[in-house]
């Protein structure tokens, strides 16, 4: 019997070697002290090794001049900075120290080639920093700020839309600690641009060009702000004169902590950073359905496997990459989600001796976006690199993009393909870029891939690329 597997994967992959060469990999269940599954650990770095007592949020850098790739770290003192280029032997550069006092609360954003960070240490505004900087490092370096900006003191988080290059500091001294606008498109010049200080303090929150389901916001720019008690959409394309589009809300609300689209822009996941202490939840994801922005919906509400505390959480293609303290970085699939359905497909702790609803120790930020497919992990224990080791595997009878359909079935040897709308050819290749089965499929049809070798492989269609794994 062949055992056929599959997951969602960049097309610049396809003609790639997935050979990894990982320092501790997930074997029966662990990587090395730590549980995990689907998940090889690349490297670490404990806070001593970062100089520090606390490590908190993290971002992430790819040098589109040299390739290499950087992890950005906060720290309770401080920003570090990561070459993770060689993933299996990650090198410290340095540190960039707070710009007044230390404070457990540090975030980073990047726009263009520079880091933007804030904090929750009094008066310590918006640091601005040069990542080209990093490029010629070889030694740790103790670095000074590029340019600052002081329209806020403190602020619990920054967010930035890259499209339109603006900053939104959330959780500042102004605006009754609504986001705060600032235009970074000079980045060294950023300037104030803005505020809204309407539906609450906001804690955290997302802001896109938005390309959604709702026509009547096309290209409008959106922020969903994770509002303590609330969530809140708002229209901020006009900076002088933004809008409330609506609010919403959910039941047994302990703190609304953090939230991400799905890519489609139709569905939103939210974290309550206190349900599960405060009601005794499992770890839960509130989901919502964003279809119409004037009148949102709660459609579901998912409880994962442990009563770990969520931090925050990412979505790349359908998968949910949430951060879960106690219980480390969860892997969720998200490719049923329109069927009110997602579920858990991996996962790495960080926190081999609890998966209790509690805040000390275990992870608080997850960066996944590295073309490299390594993945960022910080907190409690420091900096982590882990990366998928090919094992993660998708339920039978799972939608796995949102153009086609994939049914694997190991006893017959087939993979059953189905689309709502016709998407012509399907093509399997080889990670050589060999072409194995080339099909047109119409709507539906099956692969026989009884007399295919075991390995990796790719399955393209009209708009997306999915790895198969023969076995």
């Amino acid at each position: 019997m062949k055992y056929i597997f599959l997951r969602p994967i960049l097309f610049i992959l396809l003609f790639t070697s997935l050979c990894i060469n990982s320092q501790t990999p997930c074997e029966n269940g662990f990587a090395g002290p730590y549980p995990c599954l689907g998940f090889d650990l690349q490297d670490q770095l404990t806070e001593s090794d970062l100089g520090t007592s606390f490590v908190n949020d993290s971002w992430g850098w790819t040098d589109s001049t040299t390739g290499k790739e950087y992890a950005i770290i906060g720290l309770r003192d401080g920003t570090a900075f990561i070459d993770i280029s060689s993933p299996t032997n990650v090198i410290l550069l340095g540190t960039l120290p707070t710009h007044t006092v230390a404070s457990i609360w540090r975030d980073i954003k990047v726009y263009q080639d520079y880091a933007f960070i804030v904090s929750e240490a009094s008066g310590h505004g918006m640091q601005v920093f040069d990542l080209t900087r990093l490029r010629n490092v070889t030694t740790p370096q103790t670095f000074t700020e590029d340019a600052h900006y002081d329209g806020f003191g403190n602020a619990h988080n920054i967010v930035i839309n890259t499209e339109s290059g603006f900053a939104y500091g959330v959780g500042t001294t102004t605006f009754n600690g609504g986001p705060h606008f600032v235009d970074i498109s000079d980045p060294l010049n950023p300037t104030f641009a803005g505020g809204y200080g309407d539906n609450n303090y906001s804690h955290d929150a997302q802001v896109v060009t938005y390309n959604g389901p709702d026509t009547d916001y096309t290209a409008r720019e959106i922020l969903i702000g994770s509002n303590e008690d609330i969530v809140a959409l708002v229209d901020i394309t006009d900076k002088a004169n933004p809008v409330e589009i609506s609010t919403i809300t959910y039941p047994s609300i302990g703190f609304t902590h953090q939230g991400w689209f799905t890519e489609d822009q139709r569905f939103f996941l939210l974290g309550d950073e206190t349900d599960e202490i405060g009601f005794g939840f499992n770890t839960r994801t509130v989901v919502f359905d964003f279809n119409d922005l004037d009148n949102p919906q709660l459609l579901f509400e998912y409880e994962g496997p442990t009563e770990a505390i969520d931090h925050n959480g990412y979505v790349l293609n359908d998968l949910f990459y949430l951060a879960n303290y106690r219980a480390g970085m969860r892997l969720i699939n998200l490719s049923t989600i329109e069927d009110s359905n997602i579920a858990e497909i991996g996962y790495f702790d960080t926190f081999p001796s609890s998966d209790s609803a509690d805040f000390g120790g275990g992870i608080w930020n997850v960066y996944p976006y590295f073309e490299s497919g390594n993945i960022v992990l910080s907190g409690g224990g420091g900096f982590f690199l882990v990366k998928d080791n090919g094992n993660l595997s998708v339920s039978e009878n799972s939608q796995t993009s949102n153009e086609l359909r994939i049914y694997p079935n190991p006893a017959q040897n087939i993979v059953h393909l189905s689309a709502k709308n016709n998407i012509g050819v399907v093509t399997l290749y080889s990670v050589l870029g060999e072409v194995i089965i080339k099909k047109d499929i119409q709507t539906e049809g099956n692969l026989d891939v009884s007399n295919i070798s075991p390995g990796i492989y790719f399955l393209k269609s009209k708009n997306s690329v999915q790895r198969l794994i023969i076995r």
